[in-house]
This record gives C-alpha cells, sequence and structure tokens, in this order.
C-alpha cells in the first residue's frame, strides 16, 4: 500500500533527517542562549514541543512512523505544497486521526490547506530551512546536466525565497494583532489601550506607503551614512542587542545584523513593517532580527529582553525636529538603553543664517502683483506664514553665525523632551552687500560618534569635516546647502515684507536675536518657529513666526 510505503523509515531517510538536524545547529556554538529565540514546535500528533523543526520531524518519524521529509520528497512538494501537507496534517490530528491518509496529493491540494491550522505554527516560519536543507542533502534535486542542475536550484532557491516571504506575510499577520491587542502586564507585546495605539493615524499611514521610503533609501547621504559607520564599527555590533526605532522597510536592522549584532528587534507602527519582515526573511536575517509593530511607548521587548546595547533610528524631520519623533527615541532610550549604551547617530547640530533671494521673491511674491495686467495680491494671503521645505542656491546665503557655532547641539545621550522646546540667542554678519534681508535658512547636521564620551571635534561643530583617515571611523553629514541635497532639504523662514521697503545692507553688518523653536500646542507633531531680530544701526526690531504642519 501507498501509504504504507510512505510511512516506512528507511536509511536514506533517516540520514537526511541528521542532516538536517546538524545543519540546523551550525552556526550558533557561539551564541548566548537568553538571545536566542525560543522556538517550539509542536508535534503533529502529541502535545509534547521541540526547539527546531528537524527534531520535531525526526521524532514523527521514529515515533509515529510518519516520515514528513520523505512525503514532500515523493510528491516533489514544491514549498506552498509543504505548506499544505502541514496544514492539511494538523487538521487531521485535531480531529482526531493519528494516521492521515497520505496515499494521494489531492488530499491536500485544496487551497483551504493555506490556512493555518495551528496559531503561531512555528513549524511554517521553517520550512524554508527544512527544504532547503533537504535540496541541500542531495535529495529530490532536479534531473540533468551538473549546469543543469546548478541553473535550475538557484532558480528554485529564488521561487522559494519569494514564496516563503508572501507567505509569512499572512502568517506572521496574526502577530501584528496579537502585539497591537492589550495584554497582560509584563507580556511581550502588551500595550495601555487598543485606542491609544491607534493615536495619529495620519501620521503612521503616511509611512505605510512606498514612495516616502524609496525617497529616504535613494537618499544616499543619509542612507551611507548610517551604512558606514556601522560596517566601519563593526566591533561595536558584534554580540551586541540592537533596539531599531522606526525601522521602516528593515535596511538599519539589516545593516546592524550583517555587522554582526547577536540580536536586533526592529519596531514600526505603520503597516510597513510587514514588507519590513519579508525584507529580513528574504536576506535571511529572520533568526537575527524580530520584528514588532506598535508604539515604543506601548510595546514590550519580546523574549524578556530587558535592556539593549545600542539603540539605532532615523529619526530627523525637516527642520530635525518636525514630527517629534525624537520624543519616542528619547523615551526608548531611557526605557531600554543600558547605562553605557550607545545612540546611533550620536549627535545632531542645528544652524541658521541670514538669506537674500530675489529669485524667489520675483516668482512667488512680486508675481502676484500683476498677473497679465491684474492685482492679484489677495493671493498673497499668509504667504509668509509658513516654513518651506527648499534647497536653497548656496549663493543666497548671505552670512553665517558670528562665531560659526550652530545655535543647539542635541547630545542624544543626555537631552531631554523638554530641551526640544527651547530658544536660543544668534547672531550673524554679513559676508556680502545684499539689497534686502529676504529670510533665514535653517540645516542641521547629524555625528555618528563611537562613544558616550567622544566629544564632538571644533571643526564639524562648524559644520565642516575634516580629512578622514584610516583609523578616523567618525561619520558625519551635513544637510545645508554648501553640502549635497539630501530629501530634508533645508527650512526657509522667508520675512513678510507686505509693508516694507526694501533695505539695502553693507557686508559687515551684524544681525542679532532669537529663535525658539516649540511644539505646536494643538498638534503635537508640527513645529512652531519664531524669531525676533534687529540690524545694527537700524532704529527698529523685528519679529515673526512660521508654521510647519
Amino acid at each position: 500500500m501507498v501509504q504504507d510505503d510512505i510511512h516506512s523509515s528507511d536509511a536514506s531517510s533517516t540520514s537526511s533527517i541528521d542532516e538536517l538536524l546538524r545543519e540546523d545547529s551550525e552556526g550558533w556554538e557561539d551564541a548566548e542562549p537568553e538571545e536566542n529565540e525560543d522556538i517550539q514546535v509542536k508535534d503533529f500528533f502529541s502535545d509534547k514541543t521541540f526547539p527546531d523543526a528537524a527534531s520535531m520531524i525526526k521524532y514523527a518519524a521514529e515515533q509515529h512512523n510518519f516520515d514528513f521529509l520523505k512525503i514532500a520528497k515523493d510528491f516533489g512538494l514544491d514549498f506552498f505544497g509543504a505548506i499544505k501537507l502541514v496544514n492539511y496534517i494538523r487538521s487531521e490530528a485535531k480531529n482526531g486521526n493519528q494516521k492521515p491518509d497520505v496515499s494521494s496529493k489531492s488530499l491536500f491540494e485544496d487551497d483551504k490547506f493555506m490556512q493555518p491550522v495551528l496559531e503561531d505554527d512555528a513549524l511554517l516560519f521553517s520550512l524554508d530551512d527544512v527544504l532547503d536543507s533537504e535540496d541541500a542533502a542531495g535529495q529530490n534535486l532536479p534531473i540533468g546536466s551538473s549546469g543543469d542542475k546548478t541553473f535550475e536550484l538557484e532558480a528554485q532557491l529564488a521561487r522559494l525565497q519569494e514564496q516563503f516571504a508572501e507567505y509569512k506575510l499572512t502568517v506572521e499577520k496574526t502577530l501584528d494583532d496579537r502585539w497591537n491587542e492589550p495584554a497582560k502586564e509584563g507580556e511581550a507585546g502588551s500595550s495601555k489601550t487598543k485606542n491609544e495605539n491607534h493615536q495619529d493615524p495620519g501620521y503612521f499611514d503616511s509611512y505605510s506607503y512606498n514612495d516616502i521610503h524609496q525617497t529616504m533609501l535613494q537618499d544616499t547621504v543619509r542612507t551611507d551614512a548610517y551604512r558606514d559607520f556601522i560596517y566601519a564599527n563593526k566591533h561595536l555590533f558584534a554580540g551586541k542587542t540592537v533596539l531599531d526605532v522606526g525601522c521602516g522597510t528593515g535596511i538599519l536592522s539589516l545593516f546592524c545584523a550583517k555587522a554582526g549584532a547577536a540580536r536586533v528587534i526592529a519596531v514600526d507602527n505603520s503597516e510597513i513593517i510587514n514588507k519590513a519582515r519579508a525584507n529580513i526573511a528574504m536576506n535571511g536575517q529572520s533568526k537575527v532580527i524580530t520584528c514588532v509593530r506598535g508604539k515604543i511607548e506601548e510595546i514590550q521587548l519580546p523574549d524578556g529582553i530587558e535592556k539593549v546595547d545600542i539603540i539605532v533610528s532615523e529619526w530627523m524631520g525637516y527642520c530635525l525636529l518636525y514630527e517629534a519623533m525624537l520624543d519616542s527615541v528619547l523615551y526608548a532610550r531611557d526605557r531600554y538603553l543600558k547605562p553605557d549604551g550607545l545612540m546611533v547617530p550620536s549627535h545632531c547640530t542645528m544652524h541658521l543664517a541670514p538669506l537674500a533671494d530675489q529669485d524667489w521673491i520675483s516668482e512667488n511674491i512680486t508675481f502676484w502683483r500683476d498677473v497679465y495686467g491684474f492685482d492679484m495680491t489677495s493671493m498673497m494671503e499668509k504667504i509668509y506664514e509658513d516654513t518651506l521645505v527648499r534647497y536653497p542656491n548656496k549663493d543666497t546665503i548671505v552670512g553665517r553665525s558670528t562665531d560659526e557655532l550652530p545655535f543647539k547641539v542635541l547630545d542624544l545621550h543626555t537631552v531631554t523632551v523638554a530641551d526640544l522646546d527651547f530658544s536660543s540667542d544668534v547672531s550673524f554678519t554679513l559676508n556680502k552687500d545684499i539689497d534686502n534681508l529676504d529670510g533665514f535658512c535653517t540645516w542641521f547636521d547629524t555625528l555618528f560618534l563611537q562613544s558616550r564620551k567622544d566629544e564632538i571635534p571644533t571643526g564639524m561643530l562648524r559644520g565642516v569635516k575634516p580629512p578622514k583617515s584610516d583609523e578616523d571611523k567618525t561619520v558625519f553629514f551635513t544637510t545645508s546647502p554648501f553640502g549635497p541635497e539630501t530629501h530634508w532639504r533645508c527650512g526657509v523662514l522667508m520675512i513678510d515684507a507686505t509693508e516694507k521697503d526694501d533695505q539695502a545692507l553693507r557686508q559687515g553688518t551684524v544681525i542679532s536675536g532669537n529663535v525658539t523653536f516649540k511644539k505646536n500646542k494643538d498638534a503635537k507633531r508640527n513645529l512652531n518657529i519664531s524669531m525676533d531680530w534687529e540690524i545694527k544701526g537700524a532704529e527698529t526690531k523685528d519679529k515673526q513666526l512660521w508654521y510647519m504642519r
């Protein structure tokens, strides 16, 4: 009978199972037990559980005379076919059938067997390893020449990886539901309330789509800086536990895993977390990187992890502080980072400079005064009140701060949320003659220092990166108009000159005042920037408020 032949264990099948067990254990000798994922693979026909799929499959063959690998091989099952077989067996066992009929492939071909029978079935998450190990053991290989085999195996591997990633999105959807449901205090994934997890829906939804992530990833100034720091400092990441706050596509988590991190927890509260899981699975890093959906303020880290060695995050918004994501990163720091832990990046500096841009004035202001002979100045209402996100020509920057230092330095190891609403004195010296002061330009620089004890080099405080030696692993990038354009561009604060005459100013003129950054009280992710200033030698003082919303 076919069923008896399939259930019988022969020497080659047992050998393949043993090989699978050996391969499953390779490469993990140095891993710390407490940092391994607590995987529990349930037996097909009992409540017994195993730490990996290979052990369970061997137990089923020896104790239940049910050889899963041989069945999959004899039927030539692909990845989806193996999933259907698992769920078919699970459903039969659930109905009390300890000897399910597997005499024909048609018994489990129905698409209903794509639906997991066992919630969070760890065997389904491990099937890619099981099938890959079976092929690697020399079984179920395509027939043909050596070259044909290699080509077909590569194609099969690519197909299986794609299928696995797609299926994992479906299966792991149940995990998202569990992270977002209220849980008992102390359980991984517990949150305050379900409603709280859906606050700021517009903010999190905006990060659910590909466009914004493509823009950020293609910003090579940004992405190269993270990659360069992580890869150049592998000794900082090797064997460490890393928390990635706002992981997006998972790119920073993948950098950390490749640099040797023992464990990475990737957290995001938008739908992009599902694609991050797929990206991580496709690149073979699911054993290192664990994805968690939820707000960092509400989730708990999985597997009882209390503290991490490193926090990595790309939290910077327009004008640095727009979106207020830094608040969440600082919460993660205070809640999860070890006392000697490292923030990546470690510092940001904020800069301001006077701007004279008559071309912009002509295109956006003067234009409305005569539109085909008609006065349309009513269109200028509130035209000056918004902070503009632009990359101005460097020639429009007509001075720098008098001491060439930033007006604000944020040390990510020590700054507090309260520090993010602030006022700073500013002073500028014009470096050329101008017809009129049209506005101000603000930008930020980002620094990656290797230790929380390191100090920012003076040159970097002034926005100048010193020549890099082979030993120097410091990474730095600027969003200023004097550097390559980034997706952040700059914040441009145009002065309302509706009722003012142009005022020519000479090179060497000093402008001094005070700049304030403050969250909008009605929309905490929005940013208000205000300034008061005076021009040395002038009789009046000016002030203005700009919104970023």
